[in-house]
């Protein structure tokens, strides 16, 4: 049998026990596999060629990235054994890559990168996956080890603590017997409780290296679960004054049929984090949107503090909060009220009441958690509240309604216009990327998602650019699907050249560009602030020499009256297109942008408050309000 890893003494690089590997013979050696073991590497064949093999049996969809000296036999064997893979122009793209494929699939994805600046290049994408929650396994190259290994070899950088602070966990491979068992291992730990980004570092020496493998599948431990935290939870949910609300994020995107019969059980009114969206399918009657505080949606907001002037329509008083980290970006710097009581539940421990003051802490798997929950039925069971359903309905046709009455813009097409066209005319399985711009706060806010699995964002981590290359890899394995960016001209020009990609292997991927060449992001954070900007304008860009040079069709939208047309022929070419939208930003309030302005301010101490008040004071005066 193989060695069996402990996580935690890989982590501390612990020494490698188990058998002794061969050297590699002069010819290629062919994996053979044992009828009597499913689901076994069996056989005798090369570290690359094991690692291939516990690929397939994990179903890998695809493997992002580029090859280099260190995983040249590693690249061919993939090839060799039919491993499904593309080849991106940047690593960072690689890990993006993966992300896309993991939150759209729901399992993990996988990159492959050499050592030194192929692990750098990686390392941002690798981050907004461990903050957003997203399983990805990383096979990553390091340089040769054993007798005959040189000091000073390229990339000779220290890969395992170059990934430690971007990783869930890491399994560093010292022999090419423990090669399968690591790779196997990693799928496991990528998904368990909190999902996140795992990585196997292999010496590239051992890719030749031969071995007799004998490695099982690796167990699967069960999901958490807190009976003493659940019991507390029933008590609460079951007493017949308390008015419930849901709060449920990304650890529930699998259970949407639970989640969604929970809260017809409780009548409790849905709200979701960002990456949350679409864990319940957002037309249905009890669904409000995202987020139940000033930052996000206006319906949520309301629903969920309820209207004094109307004692009938009260708000929630207790809220329960599944598989949701409360996060800064999705609560508007931590914007959300806190409810007169809450149960959280995780499986992660550490997330547990970390922001909010809670009543009850469950430590449990979110589908567990729900599961047990319906079968508490009899006890939680509540009438149809017809009151709250009005009041959802009437908020929700209030705010559609409001989307058919925006203003041209001056110079170009208001953000919101392009979002709401984007509401008319995507399909309910279209996969919609956003990106780090402002207009990901109104996507969030007016995009109506159905489905899950099917909005995205790059929430916690905040990496600029993240949008084109996740979608591309997304659209790898959803080719029939129609995918969509939506992502402003300076996160553009993070990955603009990963468009090439979508041209190459004819990914027909829309990529839709907000163009007012300029970071409007940070406009709108500075100008209130200093009474200028600094550092935001962008170079105008021939965005029509720009499609042509990467080899995909090209549509320039310019004014109101010609969105939806232009914007239902990209939808309809059959392969990539870029498209760029004229955009002008104009007056547009952005929520979050104003709930965390008001929120910051009020953290700022007197001193800190009159320093910005007395600079405001005297720009105003002398007029030092120069742009940039």
């Amino acid at each position: 049998m193989d060695f069996a890893f402990s996580r935690r003494g890989l982590l501390q690089g612990s020494a490698a026990v188990g058998m002794v590997a061969a050297h590699a013979s002069a010819r290629p050696l062919q994996t053979v596999r044992h009828h009597r073991h499913p689901g076994w590497v069996v056989g005798k064949m090369t570290g690359a060629q094991a690692l291939a093999e516990a690929l397939k049996l994990e179903g890998v969809g695809c493997v992002y990235g580029i090859p280099g000296a260190q995983e040249n036999e590693l690249w061919d064997t993939f090839k060799e054994q039919g491993i499904p893979y593309l080849l991106v122009t940047h690593e960072f793209s690689a890990a993006c890559m993966a992300d896309g494929y993991a939150r759209s699939t729901g399992r993990p994805g996988v990159l492959c990168v050499v050592p030194g600046p192929g692990v750098t290049n990686s390392l941002t994408g690798l981050g907004e996956a461990l903050l957003d929650s997203s399983p990805v396994v990383a096979i990553v190259g390091d340089v040769a080890s054993g007798e005959k290994a040189r000091p000073f070899q390229v990339h000779s950088l220290h890969q395992v603590d170059l990934l430690r602070p971007v990783c869930k966990c890491i399994y560093p491979v010292q022999t090419v017997g423990q090669i399968a068992a690591a790779v196997r291992q990693a799928f496991v730990t990528a998904t368990q409780g909190e999902p996140g980004p795992v990585a196997v570092v292999v010496p590239y020496n051992l890719f030749i290296e031969t071995h007799d493998f004998r490695t099982p599948p690796p167990a699967q431990p069960p999901g958490p679960f807190d009976d003493a935290a659940f019991a507390k939870a029933v008590s609460l949910l079951a007493h017949p004054k308390h008015r419930i609300g849901i709060y449920a994020g990304l650890g529930c995107m699998d259970f949407r049929d639970e989640l969604t019969a929970v809260a017809e059980l409780l009548q409790a009114p849905v709200a979701t984090s960002v990456s949350g969206k679409g864990v319940i399918n957002e037309c249905h009657p009890l669904a409000v949107g995202w987020g139940f505080g000033p930052q996000a949606s206006e319906v949520a907001e309301k629903v969920f503090a309820g209207d004094r002037k109307h004692p009938l329509q009260s708000g929630v008083d207790t809220l329960l909060a599944i598989g949701v980290k409360f996060s800064e970006v999705s609560t508007g710097f931590y914007s959300n009220p806190q409810p007169k009581r809450v149960i959280h539940v995780d499986a992660n421990p550490c997330n547990l009441g970390r922001i909010l003051k809670t009543d009850v802490a469950v430590h449990a798997d979110a589908g567990l958690f729900l599961s047990r929950l319906l079968a508490c039925a009899d006890k939680l069971r509540r009438d149809e509240d017809h009151k709250l359903l009005n009041s959802i309905r009437e908020r929700k046709r209030a705010a559609a309604q409001s989307l058919g009455h925006i203003p041209p813009g001056k110079c170009g097409v208001d953000p919101l216009a392009t979002v709401a066209a984007l509401r008319k005319l995507l399909p309910p399985d279209a996969l919609l990327f956003t990106d780090v711009s402002v207009a990901e706060h109104l996507a969030a806010e007016h995009i109506v998602v159905r489905q899950p699995r099917t909005y995205f964002n790059p929430v916690d981590n905040q990496a600029m650019g993240w949008s084109i290359p996740a979608a591309i890899g997304a659209q790898r394995v959803h080719y029939g699907k129609t995918v969509v960016t939506l992502t402003g001209d300076g996160c553009l020009l993070m990955s603009a050249l990963e468009i090439s990609t979508a041209a190459r292997e004819h990914l027909p991927v829309k990529f839709v560009i907000l163009d007012d060449q300029a970071y409007h992001y940070m406009q709108m954070l500075q100008k209130p602030a200093y009474l200028r900007t600094t550092a935001t304008i962008l170079a105008r860009l021939d965005y029509k020499a720009l499609a042509q040079g990467l080899g995909v069709a090209y549509t320039e939208i310019a004014t109101h009256t010609e969105l939806e047309a232009k914007l239902r022929g990209a939808l309809d070419h059959h392969g990539p297109v870029l498209v760029r939208v004229v955009t002008d930003y104009g007056q547009r309030k952005i929520r979050w942008i104003e709930a965390v302005r008001e929120r910051y301010t009020k953290e700022l101490t007197a001193t800190q408050k009159a320093r910005f008040l007395a600079r405001i004071g005297t720009r105003a005066l002398t007029g030092n309000q120069h742009n940039d």
